[in-house]
């Protein structure tokens, strides 16, 4: 009976709260009694699937291009230095997402700042504390298809939505370090925001408004439970690049953020000659032969066959 209570909870967090998590003092309380449950039992659930890797946190998804700068960024690095180097990548607060690929750049990142300036420092402290040089691919456009807020989706036809691109708002210094706190997910405490208050340096109630404020302004795109969709049930994760005309990327983008199973679909910048791939979408399967099948099959209905194309699968670091 016990096993069945947990595989509940256990699914539960990760189908119905990676979005419309409660913004309140006491969001864990929330969630137990909505789930009819102690808060303790939240937390060690919640702490347990981060252990296992089925959630990388608790925490916001930042619309790209809204606040602050970003870029994603590869890195070639030699197999007996990757576990030293990823390490060292991981204790920058900028970094929000590491992974392995299998290709010749093997390390893959995005970092966050709350400028561009701020970004640019961040991205040479990491060379330097690397020792490896930085592919840098900052994105031109989205395509968002945005099938994950719930697990039942991962292969229902995706939603098309139009993110109107402005100027990234800028950042104040309390905002800045706020969005550096909240990459790093909720604190799994009773209160949390409280936590991330004194951390930021103000009143729980700030942090409460302005992450309030964020979701209404578009800037978050969702807060809840941050899944990685590789891990369960969905165990090969490849990301497809292709060089398509620049005449046609916004075109074939767009047609490719409509397909199941593509849940994240971007353009990109080229960085000549070393990464010829501007178009970039995230393809997710439960095994490698799988999404290799779906791959060329979506390539050969999208007419997509004359382009050039490369396939990176993933192993979370």
């Amino acid at each position: 009976m016990m096993d069945m209570l947990e595989e509940s909870l256990d699914y539960r967090l990760l189908n119905d709260f990676q979005r419309n998590f409660p913004l309140c003092p006491a969001p864990f309380a929330e969630l137990a009694a909505r789930l009819g449950v102690a808060e303790g039992s939240v937390l060690r659930m919640l702490e347990q699937l981060r252990r296992e890797g089925k959630i990388s946190r608790v925490g916001a998804v930042f619309a790209p291009k809204r606040i602050g700068a970003s870029t994603l960024a590869a890195m070639a690095v030699p197999p007996e230095n990757l576990v030293r180097v990823a390490e060292a990548i991981n204790r920058f607060p900028e970094v929000n997402h590491n992974c392995e690929r299998a290709h010749r750049y093997n390390l893959w990142f995005v970092v966050i700042a709350g400028s561009e300036g701020r970004l640019q420092a961040a991205l040479g402290a990491i060379e330097q504390a690397s020792g490896y040089p930085l592919l840098k691919l900052p994105m031109e456009q989205e395509y968002p298809a945005d099938p994950e807020s719930s697990l039942e989706r991962m292969g229902d036809e995706a939603q098309l939505q139009a993110y109107p691109f402005s100027p990234p708002t800028p950042l104040g210094e309390l905002e800045r370090r706020l969005l550096m706190a909240l990459q790093e997910g909720l604190p799994l405490f009773i209160r949390p925001f409280q936590v991330l208050a004194s951390r930021v340096g103000c009143d729980e109630i700030e942090i409460l408004e302005r992450i309030g404020r964020w979701c209404e302004e578009g800037i978050i795109k969702r807060f809840g439970v941050v899944v990685r969709h590789h891990e369960p049930g969905y165990q090969a994760n490849a990301m497809l690049v292709q060089d398509i005309p620049d005449a046609r990327v916004g075109e074939f983008g767009a047609r490719l953020a409509r397909e199941p199973g593509v849940t994240l679909c971007y353009q990109r910048q080229r960085v000549l000659p070393d990464w010829p791939y501007n178009l970039f979408c995230m393809i997710h399967g439960q095994a490698r032969d799988e999404v290799e099948k779906k791959i060329a099959e979506l390539r050969t209905r999208l007419n997509f066959d004359d382009y050039p194309h490369d396939v990176l699968f993933s192993f979370a670091r």
